[in-house]
């Protein structure tokens, strides 16, 4: 049986987040993206510690579209290495993921 699946990732900025994220959702890919901004970060990258603000991007969708989501996302993501962790959930709401097999039959 199909179960939820909760993708992490970060973006440059919310714009560059909603635009890839609408693009999953017109393909069927998830059924929704939430998009938290004013995120700043320290991280090792290449040898050196940087730092700065990002966006991060929570989508959701089923374990069934999991390569696919990766394969898009990497795609038509600008990092060169994009942070990406799937999460599974424990469980959902019925009505909750009802909507979430619905949205994404397509995919």
């Amino acid at each position: 049986m199909e179960r939820p699946l909760l993708v992490y990732t970060t973006f440059p900025d919310v714009d560059t987040g909603l635009a890839i994220g609408e693009s999953l959702v017109r393909d069927g890919l998830v059924a929704c993206i939430n998009m938290l901004p004013g995120m700043r970060s320290v991280y090792a990258w290449k040898g050196a510690v940087e730092r700065g603000e990002e966006a991060v991007g929570i989508l959701k969708t089923r374990t069934g579209l999991r390569d696919r989501v990766h394969e898009a996302l990497k795609d038509r993501h600008p990092y060169e290495t994009p942070v990406i962790f799937f999460i599974e959930p424990a469980g959902a709401d019925a009505a909750t993921l009802g909507w979430l097999l619905a949205e994404t039959a397509g995919g």
